[in-house]
């Protein structure tokens, strides 16, 4: 459920962290949104939110990658992140065939990267993705590595967006 932006500014700390918790579970973010407070509207809240703990390190990237289930497999549990990343990939069109070409896919970025394959599918298409995935497996470690953070923090703050309202 959204937290106003009045609200959320005024918040306890713990309550405030806890709304954002979903959209991108790495303490540096999350204290760095908090401790920006009070935004005077949410176009403040979604600058501050590019901008907090960036660079993300490598530790970050893999804990926030932790809460993240493969492109094309639906989250499991009734976490606030499962429900999210549900509703992030509803639009992907999964017949057998993408299935397929997903899961070929996952295990070689998986092989190549040791990690996850992340991307914002919100608004993807099926076919947009899977030419996204074959790309960036010619990435190298350093491009990859930069690309996911950007990635991370385009869904930090399309969750945001979800999360808090004007």
């Amino acid at each position: 459920m959204p937290i106003g932006l009045e609200q959320f500014n005024a918040a306890p700390a713990q309550e405030a962290t806890e709304a954002l918790r979903p959209c991108l579970d790495v303490e540096r973010w999350i204290a760095g949104v908090v401790g920006g407070r009070p935004y005077a509207g949410l176009d403040d809240l979604i600058a501050a939110a590019r901008a907090a703990a960036d660079p993300l390190t490598p530790a970050e990237i893999e804990q926030a990658l932790a809460h993240h289930p493969r492109i094309g497999e639906r989250a499991r549990g009734d976490s606030p992140e499962a429900g999210l990343s549900r509703g992030e990939q509803s639009g992907l069109h999964l017949d057998d065939d993408v299935q397929r070409r997903l899961a070929e896919g996952n295990a070689a970025y998986e092989r190549r990267f040791d990690r996850v394959f992340l991307i914002r599918a919100a608004g993807r298409s099926s076919e947009q993705i899977l030419d996204q995935l074959t790309t960036r497996l010619g990435n190298d470690d350093e491009t990859e590595s930069a690309v996911v953070a950007d990635q991370l923090r385009q869904i930090a703050v399309l969750r945001l967006q979800g999360a808090v309202s004007p």
